[in-house]
């Protein structure tokens, strides 16, 4: 379902911000949950004070700061990776005691089983697939009440990026797009994937391998395993197919032994 902000043109910016969450509620299901009221903090002087989010110690040569309050961040060529950014930097209470929150807008296709494998907390975690001719409204609203907002391939004008990103930097919130986005704090790429745990037709995939670089005026390179932390899985070797035996009577399977946890891929 698309998530449409049709909103009357007079009202002011607090009500368009309200009712795109609200279309935005309604359109990915979520109920209303009392936020802190972010805005009461002076502007600017909470997005100084208050410490970056964390990030994997995997990536820290890359963003050795952590996410900084109020930025961009630019992170293409693998959604697992920003899952797994946003799996750190909201999986743990912040230094007001509070719970980050975050938000996915304009990714259909995110798979909630992969997410929730790589650490991200689904109950704090607001959902807008497809918001359409909306998307500037709906992000602005989220931008309002979340911690973190993920961002796909928007309908976005250069004026509504400009807008979103100074809007983030006053309210404290975290951008992280996947697209490419003109003035971002950092330029994270994830290239050369390669898969671990798959055999000559055995096997299964336990991990993948990124190269990620940073693209920006840092320029630095290193290679990661996703998902990060877990302990390689050891694939069996496949068996020799026995030789058929005709029998008098089918004999009977055995019993099939536990099937291992599912796990999302791809």
């Amino acid at each position: 379902m698309t998530a449409q902000a049709t909103v009357a043109p007079d009202l002011g910016r607090a009500a368009r911000a309200l009712a795109a969450l609200r279309q935005a509620e309604h359109a990915t299901g979520a109920r209303r949950v009392e936020m802190p009221d972010r805005a009461a903090a002076p502007l600017g002087v909470r997005t100084r004070e208050r410490p970056a989010l964390p990030v994997p110690p995997e990536l820290s040569a890359l963003l050795p700061h952590g996410l900084t309050r109020g930025s961009v961040t630019e992170v293409t060529g693998s959604l697992a990776l920003v899952l797994s950014l946003l799996a750190e930097a909201c999986g743990r209470v912040d230094e007001l005691g509070e719970e980050p929150w975050a938000a996915v807008v304009g990714h259909p296709r995110v798979g909630l089983l992969a997410a929730a494998h790589l650490g991200v907390p689904l109950d704090r975690l607001v959902l807008v697939p497809e918001p359409g001719d909306g998307a500037a409204a709906a992000v602005a609203a989220l931008v309002d009440g979340m911690d973190v907002v993920v961002l796909g391939d928007l309908a976005l004008l250069d004026a509504d990026r400009r807008r979103l990103t100074a809007r983030a930097r006053e309210r404290g919130t975290v951008l992280l797009s996947t697209a490419p986005w003109r003035g971002a704090s950092a330029v994270i790429r994830a290239t050369g994937v390669r898969w671990r745990g798959l055999g000559q037709g055995t096997g299964r995939v336990v991990a993948r391998e990124l190269t990620v670089e940073r693209a920006d005026r840092v320029r630095a390179r290193i290679d990661v395993v996703l998902p990060f932390g877990d302990e390689p899985v050891a694939v069996p070797a496949a068996r020799p197919a026995a030789a058929h035996v005709p029998t008098a009577a089918p004999q009977a399977s055995p019993v099939a032994a536990e099937q291992p946890a599912l796990r999302l891929v791809g």
